[in-house]
């Protein structure tokens, strides 16, 4: 039997794994982290409707600037991230812990190739239950005190680079997991330890994390005023929007191929 092409046989890895991701247990843990600011939001929305519009130093804060908040503190920061982690690093690891990658790498399909049907399959997953989040936080926040309509270019851009965090975040991490022991711990110390501590510094070492070009792609302004902005001064410094745009392709690209590179190579010896 003639050995099927590396695309033919991710896309048949993408129709195994879609399913298993979306019945899994960690899919209650996506719903979890794509519902809470939804919550969050209607809770926003009913405390101003009843006491009225929020003030920061005598000043309203509209609902626009609620939602680019929203983006900055809680998806950018948090939200894509995790789901990076949790989902890039299990792509090959929960294989290995659960023994049966033994039946992934006797069939006759490229080793690669499971790497990829199972990125594609977390993308798949993870894009189609966080960007109707965004859009339930956007109808919910963005009306505060303004309308739809002034907000709505911005919300396609954060569609747009939302999807482009959830990919390079889990390209790193499928790596992540094809190549190290405990995966898990090094993308938590990767993203809320080396990313937030580099950034605070200037020098060239913010280069080397995926939130410094993902930040530049957010198309709201950042806060200026207030005790938001000493969080958000770390964020001023960002790369101009083409060189993050091919920074993040670049990332993708390696990562996937050091993934499916790793998984070629390496021998995998299951615990007794």
């Amino acid at each position: 039997m003639k050995q099927p092409s590396v695309g033919a046989a991710s896309a048949r890895i993408l129709d195994l794994s879609l399913g298993e991701m979306l019945w899994s247990r960690r899919s209650v843990f996506l719903a979890l982290v794509a519902g809470a600011p939804v919550v969050l939001a209607a809770v926003v929305r009913i405390a101003t409707a009843s006491f009225g519009p929020m003030e920061i130093n005598g000043a309203g804060v509209t609902g626009g600037a609620l939602f680019g908040l929203s983006i900055w503190l809680l998806y950018i920061r948090f939200i894509v991230p995790v789901l990076g982690i949790f989902y890039g690093t299990s792509l090959i690891a929960d294989e290995v812990d659960d023994k049966t990658i033994t039946y992934l790498f006797t069939r006759p399909i490229p080793r690669s190739a499971v790497v990829f049907g199972k990125y594609f399959a977390y993308l798949a997953c993870t894009t189609l239950l966080i960007l109707p989040s965004v859009v339930l936080v956007y109808l919910l926040m963005a009306s505060i005190g303004g309308s739809l309509g002034e907000s709505f270019p911005a919300l396609l851009a954060d569609l747009a680079m939302l999807a482009v965090g959830l990919a390079a975040y889990g390209a790193l991490f499928a790596f992540v997991g094809a190549r190290m022991k405990r995966p898990l711990v090094t993308g938590l110390v990767f993203a809320f330890g080396w990313e937030p501590a580099v950034l605070l510094f200037p020098g060239y070492l913010k280069r080397l994390t995926v939130a410094y070009y993902l930040q530049a792609l957010v198309p709201h302004a950042m806060p200026s005023d207030s005790a938001v902005s000493i969080l958000m001064q770390v964020f001023h410094d960002v790369p101009p929007v083409p060189v993050s745009l091919a920074s993040l392709a670049v990332i993708i690209a390696a990562a996937l191929w050091a993934a499916g590179r790793t998984v070629e190579t390496r021998e995998y010896v299951l615990e007794q």
